[in-house]
């Protein structure tokens, strides 16, 4: 059987541990089984002029010339832009932000939002992975018929390697990562601003001694000033031995943390979906963080999750105290939070869902292109 051929174009390296390049392997991974292959190309990580420049580069890659599909990322879209006209292949959005970007300054956001409106544009299908995305895209202009929401698997693939900087968790037990506190909880995110970890040191901080254990785990070497200051903040007199930094550390390591752990925190400001939210959720942890982003869409405060004002540290910290003096709390949430996610698609089902929205696009292709002439 002939495999649907598919290339996706994003940016930069593919195997960056990051929710969007996550999503995008592990589909890939999947494809096989999908009647389809999927390789990648990449457009080079510059500022956007030079991104732009680079297109007949891209354009002349072997993987696109064959393809049947192509597939752009979004973090590609305004670098693509002016020359996806010239791409044979139909194409198909996958989007995990909205126009203009989520982690640049303003004025890049804003200098990118028409490329990516334009990029758009120029898609048969946007894919994105979340409703409040979905919503956010129609907020701003596009067609809600042209929008297909692939949210990302909830299981974690523990089989599947990752750059670490070390794995210390295989033999610690809960009481150990407690440190002999009341809690432990875990903040599994790249240290960006959006992410609100300054913000939940901050509350950690304003809480008794033995309230709770925080562990961080993620890339602590971010681009910018952020992680200096997330840096600084953990190595303030105030948080000594209160938060354990683990960095970047392989899915299996991963999973033993949410199987270990009371709780899971993260208080992102603007988040298209928060795949860890789902993964600590399905391993029957309560999740802390803003009401804020996609995470009012996976879990209800009180019931599977404690959800706060956005920015409000003092609620922030209230709601850490009151999960770290209640172990019941803690367990009917989690036992919620389990039984939520369990409704939620695997990455099996994430992949099925991509490749058959491919499929469907190509099909329409097909029979939209002009048929050749009889001969006389």
């Amino acid at each position: 059987m002939t495999r649907t051929r598919v290339t996706l174009l994003t940016v930069g390296d593919p195997s960056r541990v990051t929710g969007g390049y996550l999503f995008h392997r592990r589909v890939a991974e999947r494809a096989r089984y999908n009647d389809a292959e999927l390789r990648f190309i990449s457009i080079p990580d510059l500022p956007l002029p030079w991104a732009m420049a680079a297109g007949p580069s891209w354009l002349l890659a072997r993987s696109l010339r064959s393809a049947d599909v192509l597939v752009l990322d979004s973090i590609a879209a305004s670098a693509a832009a002016p020359w996806l006209g010239r791409v044979r292949a139909p194409v198909v959005g996958m989007l995990h932000q909205p126009p203009g970007g989520i982690d640049a300054p303003h004025v890049q956001r804003w200098f990118r939002t028409p490329f990516d409106r334009r990029a758009y544009r120029a898609c048969r299908v946007l894919m994105v992975a979340s409703e409040w995305l979905a919503a956010e895209l129609v907020a701003a202009g596009l067609q809600a018929d042209r929008l297909r929401v692939v949210p990302p698997g909830k299981d974690l693939d523990v089989a599947a390697g990752a750059p670490t900087d070390g794995d210390d968790t295989g033999d610690v037990d809960r009481a150990g990562l407690r440190r002999g506190r009341l809690m432990a909880a875990v903040c599994v995110a790249n240290w960006l601003p959006r992410k609100g970890i300054i913000e939940l040191l901050e509350a950690v901080a304003g809480l008794p001694d033995d309230m709770v254990t925080l562990h961080l785990v993620g890339d602590t070497a971010t681009r910018g000033r952020y992680a200096a200051r997330v840096h600084d903040r953990i190595a303030r007199a105030d948080l000594r031995d209160r938060v354990v930094v683990h960095g970047l550390i392989l899915p299996a390591a991963v999973h033993r943390m949410y199987q270990t752990v009371d709780a899971f925190m993260l208080p992102s400001f603007e988040e298209p979906y928060g795949t860890v939210w789902g993964e600590a959720m399905a391993a029957g942890l309560p999740v802390v963080g803003w009401q804020a982003g996609n995470l009012p869409f996976l879990a209800d405060h009180g019931r599977d999750g404690v959800l706060v004002p956005v920015g409000d540290v003092l609620a922030l910290g209230r709601a850490i105290e009151w999960l770290a003096r209640d172990p019941a709390l803690r367990e009917r949430l989690g036992r919620a939070a389990h039984l939520r996610a369990a409704a939620r698609p695997t990455w099996d089902e994430t992949a099925a869902r991509f490749f058959a929205i491919i499929h469907e696009v190509l099909e329409g292709h097909r029979k939209q292109a002009p048929r050749p002439r009889p001969g006389p």
